[in-house]
């Protein structure tokens, strides 16, 4: 698997969105897309801050996750 190197995951040079997942009154989690075998995930309240990445497999676990306890 390549993990993506730092130009990939730097804040400002990816493309962010809000992840559908997050809330309405404005605290919610930003996504990245496009970024092969990864998903950067970020806090959109800092958005200078730090990305985490997710191997791509475990993220849609995780979102698989969700959508069956919702």
């Amino acid at each position: 698997m390549r993990y993506p190197d730092r130009r990939e995951t730097d804040p400002g040079s990816i493309a962010w969105r809000k992840s559908t997942y997050s809330g309405h009154q404005g605290d919610c989690i930003q996504v990245a897309d496009g970024i092969a075998d990864a998903v950067p995930v970020r806090d959109s309240k800092t958005p200078d801050g730090p990305a985490l990445v997710f191997r791509a497999g475990a993220w849609a676990a995780f979102v698989s996750h969700l959508k069956d306890s919702g």
